[in-house]
């Protein structure tokens, strides 16, 4: 007996052609950026680690030693800074799209809809949503397929796979 086939599974499949094409293109330029930062930041540190080497001959080990925790310290803040800055640009790129894909009628709001009825039953309240897609509610249970979740929701699948992004290709 063949599984059934889940109506959303073209939805998906669009959405998440399109998130891979604006992911692609905005991981390209988040890599190169993380590169040129994270050579700049590690230039920083071996800065630093030169001067804390000369300050430990004059002041002894632990001050050497409080400078080099310090850098590797800044090294991590200013990596961590730029990944973020990575994934909310990979995020708001990604919600662009599917916004896009939507208004441009890739998924009609009425099969969306109907996605939401099926989730929720045949008496769900469904409305539009202003960045497009739908929400639907009924009492003590609500859905969202508006064009930020669905995208949110591509971006969560990715789980472990996102630390892709700060590994070198």
């Amino acid at each position: 007996m063949a599984a059934p086939v889940d109506a959303l599974d073209p939805v998906r499949a669009e959405l998440l052609r399109a998130a891979r094409a604006w992911a692609d293109a905005v991981l390209e330029r988040a890599r190169a950026d993380a590169e040129e930062t994270l050579r700049a930041a590690r230039s920083t540190a071996d800065e630093v680690l030169t001067r804390a080497r000369d300050l430990g001959e004059a002041d002894g080990t632990a001050g050497a030693t409080r400078e080099r925790v310090r850098a590797v310290q800044d090294s991590w803040a200013v990596e961590l800074a730029v990944r973020s800055e990575v994934y909310a640009e990979l995020r708001a790129a990604v919600r662009a799209g599917v916004r896009r894909a939507l208004s441009e009628g890739a998924v009609p709001q009425a099969r969306l809809a109907e996605a939401a009825r099926a989730l929720l039953g045949r008496q769900a309240r469904v409305t539009a949503a202003a960045e497009g897609g739908v929400r639907a509610e009924v009492p003590g249970r609500r859905v969202d397929l508006s064009a930020d979740a669905l995208a949110d929701r591509a971006l969560e699948r990715l789980g472990v796979q996102a630390e892709t992004l700060w590994r070198p290709p």
